[in-house]
């Protein structure tokens, strides 16, 4: 069973649809005992990294998400859901993320005449042989909404990047925790592998 983390933030249909496609089970859930006793975890969210945290803090999650993770079951943050995984953003300045992989979240440059956010298709470069992309390939196409990319302290973290003026680090992969900021339930047939690959763990 799949637990989606339910704290009010948005994009959880989409999700569910992706998964009811891939006949995963799942459940939408901020009960602590659920969540502890699922075989894996998704984080969704849209919208801002202060308010994320605080819904997070708000319904009690965020000890029960560090447990979730000590316990080594296999954890997926999505867009927002990802970014709140590191230690801070430039969009909330002073506010702490969860802390689970070592980097930061960075606005991105204002002098490279491209819209912000970005909204739209992108490629991918694939390194470090992550397990979400497994039957995936290099210059596949994926969904991204985002004003801010992440800056993963360590390489090794980084399963995927893409360019949008800056180099972005699109997907990460520490211990079970990963990440995508790309939306895989919005990115087609690509998309459905990654949360095939996630499903199947």
């Amino acid at each position: 069973m799949i637990a989606i983390i339910d704290y009010d933030a948005g994009n959880i249909k989409s999700v569910e649809k992706a998964l009811e496609y891939l006949g995963a089970q799942y459940v939408l859930t901020n009960d602590a005992d659920v969540l502890l006793k699922a075989d894996k975890v998704l984080l969704p969210g849209v919208g801002a990294f202060g308010d994320a945290m605080n819904k997070l803090n708000k319904f009690g999650l965020v000890p029960i998400i560090r447990q979730i993770v000590d316990n080594g079951t296999p954890f997926l943050g999505i867009c927002l859901g990802m970014q709140v995984l590191f230690d801070s953003s430039e969009e909330a300045p002073g506010v702490e993320g969860l802390g689970l992989i070592p980097g930061k979240i960075v606005r991105f440059s204002s002098d490279n005449n491209l819209k912000i956010p970005q909204i739209g298709w992108n490629q991918l470069t694939l390194q470090n042989n992550g397990k979400l992309f497994k039957n995936v390939n290099e210059g596949d196409f994926v969904y991204f909404v985002h004003s801010y990319y992440l800056k993963a302290e360590n390489e090794c973290d980084v399963v995927a990047t893409t360019e949008y003026g800056d180099h972005v680090h699109a997907a990460v992969e520490h211990g079970n925790v990963y990440g995508c900021q790309f939306h895989p339930e919005k990115s087609s047939s690509v998309g459905l592998t990654i949360l095939k690959n996630f499903v199947e763990m």
